[in-house]
């Protein structure tokens, strides 16, 4: 994930975060150096461009199929965004969210547009406790990060605003702990 990768370059040198970069596809690349350009610690730095959008004439049935696929991670496969044009992050302006539990009600051919919902957005220099607010204050999976003219530029999803309040390498010592307890409950 383009965020992942951003964090893994983020710990290099310049000049070794230059090398890995020219490797890439200049397209990615160019994703990566916008995700870099963010500081540390805010949602610029903690958010994936690779979120579900859709324009406001799009269907609840083609919602249903993007989220569908077995590609996205869940905190992201719980909603849709709904921007104009273009569709791809930065998008146009942010239209609002629409979300899985109100897709699977409503008929197939029904148009986004009429469905959103104006959930809260972030800004790209908003604090990771400002993100963690936002998210436990209106029980979401993910926000929105959106510029100044309401462009959707991403969204932090809750999974990676735990991990960095968890802090580095609390996956090994999870890992650790659960190995070592599995070991001691195992009886002759």
């Amino acid at each position: 994930e383009y965020d992942d990768l951003a964090d893994l370059l983020g710990e290099m040198a310049p000049a070794d975060q230059e090398r890995m970069l020219g490797v890439m596809d200049v397209d990615d690349a160019d994703v990566v150096r916008r995700l870099l350009s963010y500081e540390e610690g805010t949602a610029g730095g903690l958010m994936t461009p690779e979120v579900i959008i859709l324009g406001p004439d799009a269907t609840v049935a083609e919602a249903l199929a993007q989220i569908r696929d077995p590609d996205w991670v869940v905190s992201i496969a719980t909603q849709v965004f709904v921007t104009q044009a273009p569709y791809t992050a930065p998008t146009g302006k942010l239209v609002g969210v629409v979300h899985v539990q109100r897709l699977l009600r409503e008929p197939p051919p029904m148009e986004l547009g009429r469905l959103v919902s104006n959930d809260p957005t972030v800004a790209p220099d908003s604090s990771d406790r400002e993100v963690a607010e936002m998210l436990a204050s209106y029980d979401l999976l993910a926000v929105a990060v959106t510029d100044e003219t309401g462009r959707l530029l991403g969204a932090v999803t809750v999974d990676d605003v735990i991990d960095r309040m968890l802090g580095e390498g609390w996956r090994a010592n999870h890992r650790r702990r659960r190995n070592s307890s599995a070991d001691t409950a195992v009886s002759p």
